[in-house]
């Protein structure tokens, strides 16, 4: 009986491994693009950030102002994000049979993940501008 159970729980156990390979590679993907993203944006902002470290900004505060400035566009794109979600689960619930309506939980672990893995990938451009020389900022253009 066990083996009829596994046998036929098979295909379901292979798509949603399919389904779980495909999610970490798009949050892979999407943590790169953020990291490219910041990593341009404090790039640009160097002497913006050399001139509040010369005059005696810490590193924990050049960190914050980066990871602050990543957070607010992180939110603006999971509140795009979420619109876009709940508009296809709609649509989704009202033309394919036996689809189920929003799980608050399932969207409240995304944002969740999506904001952490966001920050993740935001912190190493915060770091490296947090190490940015007075000197050379200042020199930089």
């Amino acid at each position: 009986m066990e083996q009829l159970v596994s046998d036929s729980l098979a295909r379901q156990r292979f798509l949603v491994l399919l389904f779980g390979i495909f999610a970490g590679l798009a949050l892979l993907l999407a943590c790169i693009g953020i990291y490219g993203v910041l990593a341009y944006l404090a790039g640009q902002r160097v002497p913006e950030i050399g001139v509040r470290i010369a005059l005696g900004a810490t590193a924990h505060e050049v960190i914050w102002l980066v990871l602050r400035h990543s957070l607010l566009m992180i939110l603006a794109g999971i509140g795009v994000g979420l619109l876009a979600a709940l508009g296809a689960a709609r649509l989704l619930e009202r033309f394919v049979e036996g689809v189920r309506s929003i799980e608050p939980v399932a969207f409240a672990v995304m944002v969740t993940i999506l904001i952490a893995a966001g920050l993740f990938a935001s912190w190493l451009p915060a770091r490296r501008a947090s190490k940015v020389d007075p000197i050379i900022a200042l020199r930089y253009e």
